[in-house]
């Protein structure tokens, strides 16, 4: 199983880019778990973000 997630942090939405291999419910699944931690993954990619410019 492959998928991927684009987040939209102005409107808290998930849009999915592409998934192979994935049931409808591992779909809700997912989603389910990038609703629930979607805080944590903006901040950590701002973080990410800032060491990619030092």
């Amino acid at each position: 199983m492959e998928c991927k997630f684009w987040l939209d942090r102005d409107i808290f939405d998930i849009e999915e880019a592409f998934s192979f291999n994935l049931s409808p419910k591992d779909r809700r699944e997912i989603k389910q778990i990038i609703y629930e931690h979607f805080d944590y993954i903006e901040q950590q990619w701002d973080e990410f973000q800032r060491r990619k410019i030092l």
